[in-house]
């Protein structure tokens, strides 16, 4: 079963626990290099920042970290969210408010303009619905009026057939997508999620950077795939049930449109609904 609720024990993702692991900065280093198009090779420059300790919306942040000045956050989505701006402001509420509270060249009540690193907001999607190459979402269409703060989040598609030339200059991202799209597609031939794990496991190649370190962490590694799975189902029943609802609200608002214009009787209405009129009064506040 899928925990909800902000105080549910947070489970890592798989994409975390590859590229914000504190043993893989390599591969930490490999994917900002892509992304960003930079040469950097000392993986321990590094400053993994990833928050541990505060929960939004049920989930812990992704990955992040600071190198070369720049703040960057990184998230995986396996659904399409609109709404990821508005969580990487919180995210980076919680990381900026620590780094001024512990760093020692920041000073906030100094009269000269005090400089920070700056913030790169990344989300790396892997969904099944058929998204652009690249999309940027931003936290001002979230508001009516005009805003004075702004989020802009570049949400990247990793699905194979998308960003090539990405996914050729980090090994290991591309690696995770291979098996995430590999595990996806054994499920439609295999009885269980552990089975097509397990197969998509065996047939990384053996020259695969991430295999030894994903063969090592098996069990850990199939909870996660199976608790994302678990997730994303639930979430697209949710969404489902969401446009149900408001497929009733809207025969409802109808239905109480026809009665009040005095096209249908009250007893005609709730026969529409399929409620008794009792049912119907209650529901819509109408009377007969």
């Amino acid at each position: 079963m899928v925990e909800t609720g902000t105080n549910r024990e947070y489970r890592d993702r798989l994409f975390k626990f590859i590229f914000g692991n504190p043993q893989n900065r390599e591969w930490t280093l490999s994917l900002y290099n892509a992304v960003n198009g930079s040469h950097y090779t000392d993986a321990s420059a590094i400053r993994l920042n990833t928050i541990e300790n505060a929960v939004y919306m049920s989930m812990k942040n992704d990955v992040s970290f600071l190198i070369d000045n720049t703040m960057s956050f990184y998230e995986q989505q396996s659904t399409f969210n609109p709404n990821m701006p508005m969580r990487f402001l919180i995210y980076a509420g919680m990381i900026y408010s620590k780094y001024v509270e512990e760093s020692k060249h920041y000073h906030r009540y100094s009269s000269a303009q005090q400089k920070a690193p700056t913030p790169k907001c990344v989300c790396f999607y892997n969904g099944t619905a058929d998204k652009e190459d690249r999309i940027t979402l931003s936290l001002s269409d979230s508001f009516d009026g005009e805003s004075d703060i702004e989020v802009r989040v570049t949400m990247i598609n990793i699905n194979f057939g998308h960003n090539n030339a990405l996914l050729d200059a980090c090994k290991p991202l591309k690696e995770y997508a291979w098996f995430v799209g590999k595990v996806r597609s054994n499920q439609q031939t295999m009885e269980t999620l552990e089975e097509a794990v397990d197969t998509a496991l065996e047939e990384l190649p053996d020259d695969s950077l991430i295999k030894p370190f994903l063969l090592a962490n098996k069990a850990e590694v199939k909870r996660m795939c199976i608790t994302e799975y678990d997730e994303a189902r639930t979430f697209a029943e949710q969404r489902e049930e969401g446009r149900e609802e408001g497929r009733k609200e809207g025969v409802l608002a109808t239905l109480i449109g026809l009665v009040k214009k005095g096209i249908l009787t009250l007893a005609q209405a709730a026969e529409e609904a399929h409620m008794t009129v009792a049912e119907f009064e209650a529901k819509t506040g109408l009377k007969a």
